[in-house]
């Protein structure tokens, strides 16, 4: 068994690894973090003249955001990642940052399945892995660089130091120790963790598991040591005296500023976000009988009652994601495997609880398989990243190219996958130096120049356009001058069903005036293999056109197109 045990931990780090090759592009939410630890690793932190020089070179100047976000986060990807990035080289830094994360956080989810082990048995375990690791969100996000998953790690592990402990006195060192890495994820790195904070205190209180002479001490010295590294680190950074969860806080629950990004019903988190999460649809009826059962309902309110509580006061905020209450998504599927395994451990007693457990392993099965294919769908949705890729093949097989390539990027491709790690992949002042061979004075290969102008005046110059030499275009008739769309990409654009005789699919095809490059060419593909094999038949993701590859020429022929 205790191989079973090994195959089942392997899985918490192996799932994450297969989302992250599977849709290694980021979106803009995941920008800022991204960014900052590609300038760190590139440009390091200047000690001499640092204002001129971080004001120079590094993204968040130049884009800084709603609001500013620690760099402790990015500090300690760069640090981590560096050796493993030289090992592998630059070009795949982006990959070896992302999975530096990912690592960790799957490191916190495996403390947290060792944890539940103690606290309620090897079998709640297991079920607990198996349901994790048929889930799609936390899988996918547990590599990406958002404020949320370097928080997510923390939260996780002082919820498994929750668990009771066979050990009386090693149970009360590690209450302190949740109470103290909660402080710190909320102080650093999301403040409405605040509510988690006071959640899991409350319940600590109300259990006489820790005194309010304990508590508040403890709060406040740890408190204090995560204002002495954030303020100082950041302070540095932004260059001037901050500390960004104060200003988070303000901007989204003082100003309700966060409501300018969308705002949803009060039951969003419970009837919409919450199924999806746990994805299982037995995940939830299987919380609900661990509470009922008597001999689950006590460990099964330990992990729920803080997490309901504070999904239950989050909802009053008005703007509402998803990622916002992941930090309840471990602790609610422990609660899950407990209505599990106590339903498997007598599938021998009686037909029903045999049935039950077998469909309990079809439902994990099911959701395994759901997971997989939306994270195909997920793959399919980052054009600005598929738009880079086949740009750098476009201009490295054109021997016209000049040896300094200026592109025009606009806001979607920024957006949906143009990253600093993306645009050269040997970092911008490696591949400076490195475009020619010292010796000879020839070039290896261009080097990338990226304009991500947004909205300008300049847009309507026509000697800003004269400067580029390629555009990566939503739109193509922004681009003024004369120009040449050399490809287009597609993303992912809904489900379609076609039936035998159908031809919308090849009716698209024939108007589209430009070549379909990237994913969007194998899904055409697929689709039209799967037709023949299946009669006509398909069922999957329609594509659609999103970002045109585009060349400036000087021959009149090539009207803006």
């Amino acid at each position: 068994m205790a191989l079973l045990d090994l195959l089942l931990n392997a899985l918490l780090f192996l799932t994450p690894l297969l989302h992250l090759v599977a849709a290694p592009h980021t979106k803009v939410e995941e920008s800022f973090n991204l960014q900052a630890t590609h300038d760190i690793l590139v440009y390091g932190m200047p000690t001499s003249a640092p204002s001129a020089r971080l004001a120079a070179v590094y993204d968040h100047f130049a884009f800084p955001g709603a609001v500013p976000r620690t760099f402790l986060g990015a500090v300690l990807l760069a640090g981590l990642g560096q050796p493993l990035v030289w090992l592998a080289g630059f070009q795949h830094a982006q990959l070896v940052v992302r999975a530096v994360l990912g690592a960790f956080n799957a490191g916190c989810l495996l403390v947290f399945r060792d944890a539940l082990a103690e606290a309620c048995g090897r079998g709640a375990a297991r079920w607990w892995v198996l349901l994790m690791v048929g889930q799609f969100h936390v899988a996918y996000y547990v590599s990406r660089t958002l404020p949320n998953m370097f928080a997510f790690g923390l939260t996780t592990l002082a919820l498994a130091f929750l668990l009771p402990k066979t050990d009386a006195r090693r149970a009360s060192v590690r209450r302190k120790q949740a109470i103290g890495l909660l402080v710190l994820a909320t102080a650093i790195f999301r403040s409405e963790l605040a509510i988690l904070l006071a959640a899991v205190g409350l319940h600590l209180l109300l259990t006489k598991q820790m005194t309010l002479g304990n508590l508040i001490p403890l709060f406040l010295g740890t408190f204090i040591a995560a204002l002495a590294i954030s303020v100082p680190l950041d302070s540095y950074f932004w260059q001037k005296p901050v500390w960004p969860e104060l200003w988070g806080f303000y901007y989204n629950a003082v100003l309700g500023s966060s409501s300018n990004w969308g705002v949803s019903p009060w039951h969003y988190y419970f009837t919409s976000a919450l199924p999806r999460l746990l994805l299982n649809p037995l995940a939830i009826p299987l919380v609900a009988f661990a509470l009922l059962q008597p001999g689950t309902s006590r460990q099964a309110r330990s992990m729920v009652m803080p997490s309901l509580l504070y999904i239950a006061i989050y909802s009053l905020q008005p703007h509402k994601e998803a990622r916002f209450i992941f930090y309840a998504i471990p602790p609610l599927t422990g609660a899950a495997a407990l209505g599990a395994n106590f339903i498997s451990t007598r599938r021998s007693k009686s037909v029903l609880y045999g049935l039950a457990t077998l469909v309990l392993v079809l439902s994990v099965l099911a959701s395994f398989a759901g997971s997989m294919g939306m994270l195909l769908l997920s793959s399919l949705n980052y054009p600005g990243g598929d738009a880079l890729t086949q740009l750098y093949a476009i201009a490295r097989a054109d021997s016209s190219a000049p040896t300094t390539v200026t592109v025009h990027a606009d806001v979607l491709t920024c957006m949906t996958g143009l990253t600093l790690f993306g645009q050269n992949h040997a970092g911008l002042p490696l591949a400076l130096e490195q475009h020619t061979v010292p010796t000879t004075g020839l070039v290896t290969t261009p080097v990338f120049l990226f304009d991500k102008t947004e909205d300008s005046p300049e847009l309507k110059w026509s000697s800003f356009w004269r400067k580029m030499d390629y555009a990566l275009m939503e739109d193509p008739t922004l681009a003024l001058g004369n120009w040449k769309t050399v490809g287009l990409v597609h993303g992912y654009d809904g489900i379609e069903v076609l039936k035998p005789g159908s031809d919308e699919a090849d009716a698209e095809a024939n108007r589209q005036r430009h070549r379909v490059l990237g994913l969007g060419a194998s899904v055409a593909k697929a689709r039209n293999t799967v037709r023949k094999l299946t009669g006509g038949w398909w069922v999957g993701p329609r594509m659609s056109p999103r970002i045109h590859i585009m060349k400036r020429v000087k021959d009149v022929r090539y009207a803006t197109a």
